[in-house]
């Protein structure tokens, strides 16, 4: 295959869709690929595959590979990696994107392993730029910059990978727009025959049973997310902010310091290490906002802040700062929609 130097997407594929996640990658290596002049190109793994590209062409995409194979569903890790490594080395694609998954977080460690390439894990943003090396002044045109908070958030980092290829990066769901480029895009399908690429010892693993337990809590599409920080200062207050919430018909959201202080469940963290959410509204109570936050959550229409800390860094980038204490704050904000709303 001569097919080189492309944009490849891995999605990732489950009862008959492509994730979210890798719809929203579709739509960001489309832009990489048109500031690099090149293709972008889909990779669905799996089994049942029939009319997959349907869901992945009215993002951009010009050519999908297809490797269908009864036993490459559902993931298992050598198989995969092994389609993924074998097929690199003949299409040498100069940029290869994931979605920061348990899928990808397994697989991408060990692809670019395999070819030596570097990785970039859970990045919130991705450029095309140059680069030069500050030791031999060697200049490089249209690197990958792979940008992500570092040493706990205090800055954020540029990561480029100037000589290795593919030039590898993870993102978490969320972080990236999922927009279709043209709902009549046609690019071309190329179906690979799974014994090529995988090799008979790679299914060691076999996966008798299967058991996705849904998460109950939606934050990622709530229209209106009240979120508390480690300045909610308790279990107990949270409360508070659950009322705030069923009030406006929203969802709770939290910052890690307050899911770290054991105040609220994981599934309901906002930022880098969390879910991103765009919401119409959103409420920050008692939230410093570090870096890692406002990452997450930077996106939404309007912005609350809720604070007794006139100079939190939240302040900074909310439409409307409400100096005080939550707990005066908050109930009075039910009281006056519970009158107005009447």
């Amino acid at each position: 295959m001569a097919d080189n130097n492309n944009v490849i997407v891995y999605c990732e594929y489950d009862e008959g869709r492509i994730a979210d996640v890798s719809l929203e990658l579709l739509t960001k290596g489309r832009q990489l690929a048109d500031k690099l002049g090149v293709k972008l190109q889909a990779l669905v793994i799996g089994d049942k595959l029939d009319g997959i590209e349907s869901q992945v062409f009215p993002y951009g995409v010009d050519t999908v590979y297809k490797v269908e194979d009864a036993r490459l569903f559902p993931y298992t890790s050598n198989p995969h990696a092994s389609v993924l490594i074998n097929l690199f080395k003949e299409i040498e694609p100069q940029v290869c994107l994931m979605g920061a998954t348990s899928i990808g977080r397994d697989l991408g460690p060990r692809v670019s392993s395999a070819l030596h390439s570097g990785l970039t894990a859970d990045c919130t943003a991705l450029e095309i730029g140059d680069h030069t090396d500050p030791k031999t002044g060697k200049e490089y045109k249209d690197l990958l910059y792979q940008i992500r908070p570092a040493f706990g958030g205090n800055i954020v980092a540029t990561i480029v990978n100037p000589d290795h290829r593919p030039q590898m990066a993870t993102v978490r769901e969320g972080v990236m727009k999922k927009e279709i480029k043209d709902e009549n895009y046609k690019g071309e399908v190329v179906k690979l025959d799974a014994s090529k690429y995988v090799d008979d010892s790679d299914f060691v693993v076999e996966v008798i049973d299967r058991h996705i337990e849904k998460s109950k809590v939606n934050i990622k599409n709530s229209p209106i997310i009240v979120a508390g920080g480690y300045g909610v200062g308790s279990k107990e207050n949270f409360q508070l902010l659950f009322d705030l919430a069923r009030t406006l018909g929203a969802e709770v959201g939290a910052s890690r310091a307050a899911v770290d202080a054991g105040f609220i469940e994981h599934d309901r963290q906002v930022g880098q290490t969390g879910v991103t959410v765009r919401p119409k509204l959103y409420i920050a109570c008692g939230i410093s906002g570090q870096i890692q936050h406002i990452a997450g959550m930077q996106d939404s229409s309007i912005i609350i802040s809720i604070n007794n800390d006139p100079n939190a860094p939240i302040n900074t980038i909310a439409d409307y700062v409400i100096t005080g204490n939550m707990e005066d704050v908050v109930p009075k904000l039910i009281k006056y929609y519970k009158k107005n709303s009447k």
